[in-house]
């Protein structure tokens, strides 16, 4: 069975706004979901995040990435890294699951083929969110992607 076109792109590029950190993805998406969480909408500027997740190993860093820990909404203690130069917000990661990296979408260079297969955590999303009618909702967290 072949898989869906969103999550075809096998090679993937991208890096922070000032391009002080680059990275590159040499494994195909496992997931792509759009988070209403409360601490993505602090990341997304009030708005939801798009997150690829990606398998760890498959990530390649270049440049200094700094990161705030905390808990998310549901328990799992979350590393959040970002540029420190020009603070775009670029990777989380689940202390629960090492072997899973989460890469926001807007940092990467292509994400026309990226399609989202979930959006997450909407009973958090303001009233005035805009949700695709078309991809699958959870109330809060779903089961993991690739555990």
């Amino acid at each position: 069975m072949s898989q869906p076109k969103h999550l075809t792109a096998s090679h993937q590029t991208g890096g922070c706004l000032c391009g002080a950190v680059r990275f590159s993805v040499d494994a195909p998406p496992i997931t792509v979901r759009v988070c209403w969480c409360r601490l993505c909408q602090y990341l997304g500027a009030g708005n939801a995040t798009v997150n690829v997740c990606f398998p760890t190993d498959a990530v390649h860093i270049t440049g200094e990435v700094r990161t705030y820990v905390s808990t998310a909404d549901s328990g799992n203690e979350m590393h959040r890294s970002f540029c420190p130069i020009c603070g775009t917000q670029l990777f989380s990661a689940a202390v629960a699951r090492p072997h899973l990296l989460i890469v926001r979408a807007g940092a990467l260079d292509r994400r026309d083929e990226l399609m989202p297969a979930a959006t997450i955590w909407t009973d958090e999303a303001p009233p005035w969110a805009c949700m695709d009618p078309m991809v699958p909702k959870s109330r809060g967290q779903p089961p993991p992607a690739g555990a």
